[in-house]
Formats: C-alpha cells, structure tokens, sequence
C-alpha cells in the first residue's frame, strides 16, 4: 500500500475516501507485523479518517 497524504486525500470525494479507506483497512489486515506495508496502510488510514472528519459540519450553537 501507498502512503496517501493529507494534500492526496483533500482532493478525494467523500466516496473515494471512503473506498480508499476499506483498501487500507484490507491492506492493514494482510500486513505482517513491523513492515512498511503496515506502517504506511496504518498512517493512510489515520490520514483518511482525520480528512473525513474534517469534513463532517459542526453543530450550531444556538443563541438564546
């Protein structure tokens, strides 16, 4: 697996991240333990779920 940056996934749709997302949680469950195909599917991973994250809009605080 590649290592997908923060600049790579800000340009994905909300369904590619989410595609990308299932490859990299695929690739981790292949992966064996301490290898570079673990490391990057990991951070990938992490990368994916802050991207999505940051996209889900914040509630309103309401103002009595």
């Amino acid at each position: 697996m590649t290592l997908t940056t923060r600049f790579e996934a800000a340009m994905l749709s909300d369904n590619e991240l989410r595609g990308l997302l299932r490859k990299a949680f695929n690739a981790l469950a292949a992966s064996a333990p301490n290898t570079l195909e673990r490391r990057n599917a990991l951070a990938t991973l992490e990368t994916l779920q802050a991207e999505l994250n940051a996209r889900v809009p914040s509630p309103q605080l309401e103002c009595s």
